[in-house]
């Protein structure tokens, strides 16, 4: 039993790093599989779960400094007012802000009806369309494509599109992304602007989900904890590599076509009672 509950947080460990900084909705995703292999309450601590999937966030965050440590650490010696890495992180905090009161007012309402694999079904499906919208009549032609230019008229509409993400199965990446087109950034530049836009937002979201959580662990839930964050870290730092070599040569349709079959599929199977969700 205890080999088990390991393997599956190995399990939700893969599909965080996979789907964290891909345009697919990571949470969405882990409360799909967590659901089909039962890593969850009540079969488990229900306070352990809620903590776990926080930890293995922050190991995905953590590829991303270290994929983007020589640009984090020259902004950070650019800092002073004047400079190209004050400007960034500014724009970073106008980006943050939009989001960071929604999900607080939000919050309670947001984790009881929205944390459902039939709402995250219908936030892939519906996500996936809008992507199709977005890239066809906003990405083409975009001039913006360094993340040191973005100004702070584009980050606020990046920051307002991130809210689109507090509905779990909508996509942080996705909903960022599609902020960076209507603001004019290329693929590239929306991809990286919502990865850095990523570090204060997961862990402005991470520390507040793990202030509410008060739980004691045993040997199992400790090696299993980890386990997630180790193979969170490691997937991501694979996949961040790959999806930005992606966004160079392809359009993101084929996340949008992706994430409209999940989500039917999902929701075929829940009305004809085929699954039981």
């Amino acid at each position: 039993m205890e080999l088990l509950f390991i393997i599956k947080a190995a399990v939700i460990g893969v599909v965080e790093g996979i789907t964290e900084f891909l345009p697919i909705s990571s949470t969405g995703h882990i409360i799909i599989v967590g659901n089909l292999i039962n890593f969850k309450a009540p079969t488990y601590n229900g306070a352990y779960i809620d903590m776990f999937e926080v930890v293995i966030q922050l190991g995905a965050i953590l590829a991303i400094v270290v994929l983007y440590w020589d640009k984090i650490f020259n902004s950070l010696k650019n800092l002073k007012p004047g400079k190209w890495g004050f400007k960034l992180w500014f724009t970073i905090l106008v980006a943050f802000i939009p989001s960071a009161i929604a999900g607080v007012l939000l919050n309670n309402l947001i984790q009881s009806k929205l944390f459902n694999p039939i709402t995250v079904a219908c936030a892939l499906v519906f996500g996936g369309f809008l992507m199709i919208y977005m890239e066809n009549k906003y990405r083409r032609g975009n001039s913006t494509n360094r993340i040191e230019n973005v100004n702070l008229v584009q980050a606020f509409k990046i920051g307002c599109f991130q809210c689109l993400s507090l509905w779990p199965g909508m996509s942080r990446s996705a909903s960022t992304i599609m902020g960076g087109w209507l603001s004019g950034l290329t693929n590239v530049a929306a991809a990286e602007f919502s990865f850095f836009l990523a570090i204060p937002t997961m862990i402005a979201a991470s520390g507040w989900s793990l202030i509410k959580v008060n739980v004691s662990m045993n040997i199992s839930q400790v090696i299993a904890l980890a386990v997630g964050f180790i193979v969170s870290f490691i997937v991501a730092l694979v996949v961040v590599e790959k999806f930005i070599n992606f966004l160079k040569r392809k359009p993101m349709r084929v996340f949008a076509v992706y994430r409209i079959f999940v989500g039917a599929v999902i929701l075929i199977l829940y009305f004809t009672k085929v699954m039981n969700i």
